[in-house]
């Protein structure tokens, strides 16, 4: 019997349904994912929902999702590509767009529900610890559990400012405080102002004037874009807060201009060869056998 080499294609994945195959290609952590999406028998299939968080080269995702048989559903959708359109144009991967990000996902999921005059979360950040509280005589808050993928939980990760951010848009996520940069893990207590600091973007107008200070010329390469928009140390922190105060304004995603499409579409098809029929494929061997043996 000669060795054949088994080719595991999407054909074979298909027709075999192997388990797990996102595991062992380092997709999902399904230990995590199991725990996240068990719904307790006596919550009479209400959905349990998890806000997801994850980072790319350019840019973050969050969203708010709930698990059906068919797949994962999405509730809300907020990326830190947006941020622009509320003033936040430069650093959209660090802790405070993450922050921002959080704010902005949450809002859209409570106006979606008609929670957001009820549940307006922390209108002005101070950097404590705070959780939404049931309102006496109201619906209850919109509850979700932090999913993180598989990006490491460090104590001062990204994943918590936009878990930050979300909580205090005025969603109830169960968390602590541990994990959040500003904690003292002897002391066991949280430093606000630290907290506070990374939400307003403090570490990084402090990194840059430390820059500024000691190698201008890295400064003007590393900051370029805030160099030629003529944003200084100082001006991060209003940015910031302006535009929090932009998000709970008009937390609504802009919808894309679709005007050029059919542009598009037609330059398209310039770069792809019409499908052939099976009479002109063999008349183009022809010609090429004929044109090979009057080479020779």
């Amino acid at each position: 019997m000669p060795f054949v080499k088994l080719v595991k294609n999407d054909a074979y994945y298909s027709r075999y349904q192997v388990k797990y195959r996102r595991r062992r290609e380092g997709k999902t952590d399904y230990r995590a994912r199991k725990r996240l999406i068990s719904q307790a028998k006596n919550k009479y299939n209400s959905p349990k929902y998890r806000l997801v968080v994850r980072f790319t080269n350019k840019d973050i995702i969050c969203q708010v999702v709930h698990a059906k048989i068919v797949g994962d559903i999405v509730l809300a959708a907020a990326y830190s590509h947006e941020l622009p359109r509320y003033g936040i144009k430069h650093g959209l991967t660090n802790w405070a767009a993450a922050y921002a990000t959080g704010l902005l996902v949450a809002r859209r999921a409570l106006t979606k529900l008609g929670l957001a005059d009820k549940y307006e979360g922390v209108t002005e950040p101070d950097g404590t610890m705070t959780e939404t509280q049931h309102i006496e005589g109201g619906p209850r808050p919109f509850k979700c559990y932090l999913d993180a993928g598989l990006k490491r939980t460090s104590t001062g990760s990204r994943v918590f400012g936009a878990l930050k951010g979300a909580s205090d848009g005025g969603i109830f996520i169960p968390h602590n405080e541990k994990r959040f940069p500003g904690y003292d893990p002897e002391t066991k207590e949280l430093d606000s102002e630290v907290l506070l600091r990374y939400i307003m973007g403090g570490h990084v107008s402090a990194f840059q004037e430390e820059l500024q200070e000691e190698d201008p010329e890295r400064y003007k390469t590393q900051f370029a874009k805030y160099v030629e928009d003529g944003v200084e140390p100082d001006d991060l922190e209003e940015i910031y807060s302006s535009a929090h105060e932009k998000i709970r304004e008009d937390p609504a995603p802009q919808p894309t201009d679709k005007s050029d499409l059919a542009q598009w579409k037609e330059l398209s098809k310039k770069n792809h060869l019409p499908k052939s029929t099976r009479a002109e494929k063999q008349a183009r061997i022809a010609d090429k056998i004929k044109a090979y043996e009057a080479a020779k």
